[in-house]
């Protein structure tokens, strides 16, 4: 395992020099050296006790679950621990379907392996790609919810349950989830090995503008999913681009959604799907599939003109990571938003803070200026709980809300257009204290606060 990440990271590292240059890779390659040592993640499977009593429980979920399979001449090994993961779920309203498009009968010839009426089977008559096949797949479901699942990839045997637990807790409070997704985690080709865990925050809608962040497992009520449909002109990509025209959906469903970060959509912070990596796999070797990423910025290009946003949507130095360039900037075009703050480093070059969660507590501390941090996740645009006053650009609704809560003028650095705080605080004054205050005031008011990585100050210290 450990030869087959060398190997993997030595690729990534020639592309990664060959088009972002030496000093760039340089960084890269150290920081990924410096994470790899601090990678001491393992999966550890439910025992039998904990699966059994979900089972008795997933008895009374009302939530049955349509699992759509698009199989292209999957090898038989990984088509059966497919199979087989969806078969030990602990809740056991589902349907598996496998749409096949394969030319030989590979993939047919496991499924008669398998009586379970459950599993579904169509063969089709011709390949229409990712998107048309799953679409052919799509048409079929039943399920009350879709679940996603690639045809080399598991399952884990709460998968389901834990879904189902999320959407019937939903209903306790009358709301209905729309969409829902789940933490994952890679494992190699026979899936014995667990690695790279993909922890995730809450829905955020600028960092899945920046990345597909969500990935796997993603779930979706089925008829939406139905009404949108997947795009063959976005194949590669299809998953960021249902994603990005059902938030959109939703935003435009509810005329306080736009001002408003809250949408139907719930985050379950638990590994629920092991993304196999072999060679030859994208998880494996992901400039294999390079065109995949145009797919990928031009679904994101295509929401925001489908928000009416003027953007330009551009490649980062990390594959499958986009970065929204918003003309003539990011306030004028988005009124649900009120602040873009930036980050804070020091003499050291090492981030003192900016960024904030609810916990008060400083995102991406001491990570060094040039690093993008876990998931490349410090190098992205994103929503942020808060932002620090020291490194700050306010709309004019959010200049008021300053003014009218602090006492104090909103003054703009000449240079930067950030505010200048030096001219308008002590220098004992507590920023982060005054920073929480406002951004509270702003969220109470519905709206959002955006981060920017590319916005940087200079300071003594926190």
């Amino acid at each position: 395992m450990a030869k087959l990440l060398k190997l993997s990271n030595l690729k990534k590292t020639i592309y990664y020099l060959k088009k972002n240059g030496f000093r760039k890779a340089y960084y890269a390659a150290v920081e990924r050296a410096s994470s790899e040592r601090k990678d001491d993640y393992h999966y550890d499977p439910l025992p039998d006790s904990v699966l059994k009593e979900q089972a008795g429980r997933a008895s009374g979920f009302s939530t049955g679950f349509s699992i759509l399979v698009p199989a292209f001449e999957t090898r038989e090994e990984f088509l059966r621990a497919l199979i087989n993961s969806v078969l030990a779920q602990t809740c056991g309203s589902w349907e598996l379907i496998l749409a096949d498009a394969s030319k030989t009968d590979r993939v047919s010839e496991v499924v008669k392996e398998y009586t379970d009426s459950r599993i579904r089977y169509h063969r089709l008559k011709e390949n229409l790609g990712i998107s048309g096949n799953t679409n052919e797949a799509l048409k079929t479901a039943t399920g009350e919810y879709v679940a996603l699942l690639d045809h080399d990839d598991l399952l884990t045997e709460d998968a389901l349950f834990e879904c189902a637990s999320v959407i019937e807790a939903y209903r306790k409070d009358n709301l209905e989830l729309r969409m829902l997704y789940s933490d994952e985690d890679k494992c190699n080709s026979n899936g014995t090995s667990f690695y790279e865990v993909n922890r995730k925050p809450e829905f955020n809608l600028d960092l899945i503008l920046s990345n597909n962040y969500i990935c796997h497992l993603l779930v979706m009520q089925r008829e939406l999913m139905q009404e949108l449909g997947f795009r063959s002109s976005v194949d590669g990509a299809q998953d960021h681009d249902i994603i990005l025209r059902a938030v959109d959906r939703m935003m435009g469903e509810d005329r306080h959604a736009a001002g408003k970060a809250k949408l139907p959509i719930a985050h379950i912070p638990k590994v629920l799907y092991h993304w196999r990596c072999y060679e030859g796999s994208t998880s494996e070797n992901p400039e294999s599939k390079r065109y995949a990423y145009e797919a990928g910025r031009r679904a994101v290009e295509d929401f925001l003109k489908a928000r009416e946003y003027q953007a330009d949507v551009v490649h980062t130095c990390h594959l499958g990571f986009f970065r929204v360039n918003y003309q003539p900037d990011l306030l004028s075009n988005r009124p649900d938003t009120a602040v873009v703050g930036g980050k804070l480093i020091d003499r050291h070059n090492r981030v003192v803070g900016g960024i904030y969660n609810e916990n008060r507590e400083p995102l991406y501390l001491g990570l060094h200026k040039e690093y993008s941090g876990y998931m490349h996740r410090a190098s992205c645009q994103q929503e942020a709980y808060a932002v620090d006053v020291r490194c700050m650009i306010c709309s004019g609704e959010a200049q008021a809300v300053w003014e009218e809560l602090t006492g104090l003028p909103y003054v703009v650095q000449p240079h930067t257009g950030y505010f200048l705080y030096q001219d308008v605080l002590k220098k004992d004054a507590d920023y982060e204290e005054l920073s929480f205050k406002f951004c509270e005031e702003l969220r109470r008011r519905g709206k959002r606060i955006v981060w920017d990585p590319e916005m940087v100050q200079r300071v003594d210290g926190r």
